[in-house]
């Protein structure tokens, strides 16, 4: 795998549920046709955004099973690999190589604070347990991330770890630090909802990680960044600025306009959010279907020109 295998817009796709609460597997399936459509180059599932924390595990592996089947090896899959302890996000992340994905994801537990050595045989545990590509997320809200130098020794102890997703303001001396560190062995993503995407490809992200309702908007954006385009990059982003600030105050807010937004786009078949969640007052619903109503015309534009 060359060093910028990955790059581009990388959705995390969401889980969906029928009425009942069961898994919608042709609704995910229609999401990674559309993930294939669009030109998107991977797609990662059961994250976050994916409501992962609400899943069995066997609906988890039932997931990442269902998306390799569906992608039929026309985009990669990302298998996100989560659990607090060491040893099971390393079973996990085996089971998913089975599963046939084509890279495994994990996300640094910050439930409590753990220094640089115990992320380091958090770690460890995943990648001795893999083969695949690995792909770290560190998401951390008010505390530090990964820092370069240990991005660089967990490389060059285990050369399979490749990208690490970063969800902090502010970032672009961290990339810029990490990839001159790894000699570029380590591409970073940015995964806040592809908020910081623009200063990040001038720092050298090779790609983002937002859900999956605008993600081939922030594709056109990313292309015309890349390209050298950034005014041209800055006017595409800036139509979809404020449907990602709004759903960004919340990961629950974010699942449910996500879910609403894919059902108007023809990807689900319903918006169903498993429970206990996020349930907007009046005035925010009613704001949120504004602002999808504001991207579906965006959109619309889009595929007509």
């Amino acid at each position: 795998m060359n060093k910028r295998a990955l790059s581009g817009i990388v959705p995390v796709l969401p889980t969906p549920f029928g009425p009942d609460d069961s898994l919608d597997l042709h609704s995910l399936a229609r999401a990674v046709d559309f993930c294939a459509e669009k030109g998107l180059p991977a797609a990662c599932i059961p994250a976050y955004a994916s409501e992962f924390y609400k899943l069995t595990m066997e609906e988890r592996y039932r997931l990442v099973e269902e998306a390799v089947r569906a992608s039929a090896g026309r985009i990669k899959i990302i298998a996100q690999s989560n659990h607090f302890s060491g040893s099971l996000a390393g079973q996990i992340a085996r089971r998913n190589e089975e599963l046939g994905a084509d890279i495994v994801s994990v996300a640094i537990p910050r439930m409590f604070d753990i220094s640089e050595s115990d992320v380091y045989r958090f770690l460890e545990r995943v990648l001795r347990s893999t083969s695949l590509p690995v792909l770290v997320q560190d998401f951390n809200p008010g505390g530090p991330t990964i820092s370069a130098f240990l991005a660089r020794r967990v490389n060059e102890d285990y050369p399979h770890f490749r990208y690490l997703k970063l969800e902090q303001p502010l970032m672009a001396p961290r990339v810029a630090e990490i990839l001159q560190q790894t000699g570029g062995n380590v591409q970073v993503l940015e995964g806040w909802g592809g908020l910081y995407l623009l200063e990040g490809i001038q720092a050298g992200i090779c790609g983002a990680m937002p859900a999956l309702g605008v993600a081939d908007v922030l594709q056109e954006a990313y292309d015309l960044a890349v390209a050298g385009d950034m005014d041209g990059a800055s006017d595409c982003f800036e139509r979809i600025l404020p449907y990602l600030v709004f759903s960004l105050q919340n990961m629950e807010l974010l699942i449910y306009m996500e879910k609403r937004l894919l059902v108007r786009r023809g990807v689900l078949a319903s918006d169903r959010v498993r429970e206990a969640t996020l349930t907007p007052d009046p005035d925010s619903r009613a704001y949120v279907d504004f602002l999808i109503e504001r991207v579906l015309r965006i959109v619309d534009s889009a595929d007509r020109s």
